[in-house]
This record gives C-alpha cells, structure tokens and sequence, in this order.
C-alpha cells in the first residue's frame, strides 16, 4: 500500500510545470543595459562635454549719476521698478541752465554779427589797396613826367641865359664903338644913348635869365623829390596793401573762430540743460536708490543703480582641468536653475586671463613649507545666442545659478 501511495506522489511531481524565470532575466537585462547605457552617457558627458555648478548670470550694473549740479525737483522711481531705456528717472532745477542757454544764445549773436562787420571789409579793403596802388602809381608817372618838364624848362632857361649873354655882349660892344664917336660927334647923342639904353637892358635880361635858370633848376630839384616821394609811396603801398587784405581777413577769421566758438557754448549750455532731465540708461530694475526731491546734487553724484535684464551673460568658473579642449565659440547648453530648469543655447566668448584666486584681493602665497596643491578654477564668459527669444519677460536676474555645458568635442 505504502508503494501505490508513493506512486501517485511521483506522477504528480512529473506532472508538475517548470517554474517561469523569464521576469528575472529581463530585470537583469533592464539592469545591464541602464548599467550600460549610464557607463555610455558617462563617457560621453566627460569626453565630448564639460560642465560645472559654479556658474551665474552676469551683467554691468549701471551706476546712475547727475552730469549737472543742482536742486532735483522731481523723482519719476521708486525702488525694485522696471524701467525702460530712456525713461525719466529724475529731473533737476533747470533755471540756471536755460539762463545760460539764453546768455550763450546772445554771444553767439554779437559774435555772428563782428563776423559779418569783419567779412564785410575784407573785400573793401582790397579794393582800397588796389585803389591806392593805382593811385600811387599815376602818381609816381605825374611826378616823373613834371620832373622831365622842370628839367625841359631848366634846359630852355639855359638856352636863353646864352642868347641873353650873346645880346647883352653886342649892346655893350656897339656901346663901347659908339663912345669915342659920340666924343668926336659922329654920331649923335641920342643914337649913343639909345645903345646905352639897348645895353642895359639887355645885361638886365641877362640877369633875369640867369634867375630864371636858378628858379628852373629849384623846380627841377623840387619834381625829383616829389618823384623820389611817389615812388616811396608807391613801394610801401605794394609792400604794405597785401599786408592790409592779410590782416583784414585774419580778424575775418577770427570773427569765424568766435562765432564758432559761441556756437560751441551754446551747444554745450543746451546739453548741460539736456543734462537736467536724467534717464535711465538701459532697461532694467532701480536699486540702490538714494535720490529724493530737494536734494542738492553735485556733479557724478551716485543717485542709484540699473541693473539691466538684457546685454546678459554666463560666468562660468571651470576648473583647470577642465579648459584642455575647451575655445571661444565652442556651443554651450545652459541650464538655469531658478526658472525650473528652463534651457538657454549659448557660445564660449572669452577665457579668462587668470584664475579667481590670482585675481582676489588676497593672493594665495604658495611659497610654503605647507603647500597643498588645489585644483584652480578661471572664470569663462559664455555669452547668450537666443536670449531674446528665451527671455522676453526678462526672467533671468544676475546672480542666478546656471549649469552650462560646452560641447568641447564633436
């Protein structure tokens, strides 16, 4: 009996189906292949990219000042606001500005005007240079041409000094025949004292004659100095009259320099005046605001600080190690973590000069008996490709943590 127990025992132990494996092996074949898949990804991760934590949002900060002195009448901000570029933030007392507008404006007047005056003579004067040449030189013609008459004059003077001279010696000869005849009544006394009479008047011509050649040769000597005179004038009228446009048109010029001299104040005084209305100089948030109404400024006077939503970039600090295969324009994926993970693509634009310790107020002293080798970082500036279409409601703040990752390989 014990043996047919048994026997039903055993058939159903061979009846029985085999047991079922199958979810075994595919947890372990899921396993090696995630295992697989993971050492995969890790080989690429580290050879075909670099990444780090050490990362942040960067940008300029945007010292606001006054360029003009004065009392601010008006304040168009408040802290933690959104401005855009060129809204009013502030405004200063403009009176004493649009004083010096008015004054500047009113030079500039006076100076356009001497200009005018000055322009003005420059032609007149040139035509009085050419006048007096011209003059001059009739004058210097005139007083050669009476030169060559006085000396004309001098010459006939002469000639009749000799045919004074010549009748003079005849009425004195016939009187000198006519006295021993007259003595002896040859010839009668009236013909004797005609001669005598013929004979003084002739030596009184003579004389006069004689004085009239004096009085031509005064004259001749008298046309020679007007001519030496004319000539004179005419050479300093030559050498001075170019002179005398020149200097004239030099205070023409200067009048020129003055007027743009002016211009220059007035354009300065509308900028200065310009100046009274301060904007905002990018788009961005006020921080930092120390203006309020009523305050005196100076010139450069801090009033607060923009920090801009645009014009942004990645400071990434990498570690040394890191930067073998790394180059500007290399593609960067940048992950930020405030904004749930939202994604940016970017490019490498510059690797720094220095590491951030070289560059602390502080400088490591490596020079020690205790050196313990660190590895160092070297900020790098990745710049933002699609900013503008990621960024549009101007989420990214600086500061904000970032995680990029450059594609350093293909």
């Amino acid at each position: 009996m014990a043996d047919q127990n048994e026997i039903p025992q055993n058939q159903n132990e061979l009846e029985a189906p085999p047991k079922d494996n199958s979810g075994k092996k595919m947890i372990g074949i899921i396993v090696v292949a995630a295992l697989i898949l993971g050492a995969l990804f890790f080989y690429w991760r580290s050879t075909f990219t670099e990444d780090t934590d050490d990362a942040q949002v960067d940008g300029n900060l945007y010292q606001v000042s006054s360029r003009v002195a004065g009392q601010v009448i008006h304040v168009d901000v408040e802290e933690a606001q959104f401005v855009h570029q060129g809204d009013p933030i502030a405004e200063v007392d403009p009176k004493d500005y649009e004083v010096a507008v008015e004054q500047a404006k009113a030079d500039l007047a006076n100076a356009q005007a001497d200009y005018e005056q000055a322009s003005v003579n420059v032609p007149i004067t040139n035509v009085q240079v050419s006048t007096t040449l011209q003059t001059s030189g009739s004058d210097v013609l005139g007083s050669q041409a009476s030169v060559d008459q006085a000396e004309a004059q001098a010459q006939a003077a002469l000639s009749r000094v000799q045919s004074a001279k010549a009748q003079a010696l005849k009425s004195q000869l016939d009187v000198d025949r006519y006295t021993p005849l007259v003595a002896k009544d040859v010839i009668s006394k009236q013909q004797y004292d005609a001669a005598v009479a013929q004979a003084t008047a002739d030596q009184a011509a003579l004389e006069e004659a004689q004085r009239n050649v004096k009085a031509q040769q005064d004259a001749v000597r008298l046309m020679v100095q007007r001519l030496a005179q004319s000539q004179s004038q005419e050479s300093q009228s030559r050498k001075n009259g170019p002179k005398q446009v020149a200097a004239q048109q030099a205070r023409a010029d200067a009048a020129a320099a003055a007027v743009k001299q002016a211009q220059a104040k007035v354009d300065q005084a509308l900028l200065n005046l310009s100046y009274t209305k301060i904007t905002s100089p990018v788009t961005g948030i006020v921080s930092r605001k120390s203006v309020v109404v009523g305050v005196n400024l100076s010139v450069g006077q801090s009033l607060m600080t923009i920090v801009p939503l645009k014009d942004l970039w990645v400071t990434a600090n990498f570690k040394e190690t890191q930067l073998k295969e790394m180059k500007v324009g290399q593609e960067v994926k940048i992950q930020v973590d405030a904004l749930g993970g939202r994604k940016f693509e970017g490019k490498v634009a510059q690797i720094g000069g220095a590491t951030g310790s070289s560059l602390s107020l502080f400088p490591p002293e490596n020079a020690t008996g205790n050196y313990v080798k660190v590895v160092q970082r070297i900020p790098v500036r990745i710049n933002f490709t699609n900013l503008d279409q990621e960024n549009k409601d101007f989420a990214l703040r600086i500061g904000m943590s970032v995680e990029p990752v450059v594609r350093v390989k293909d």
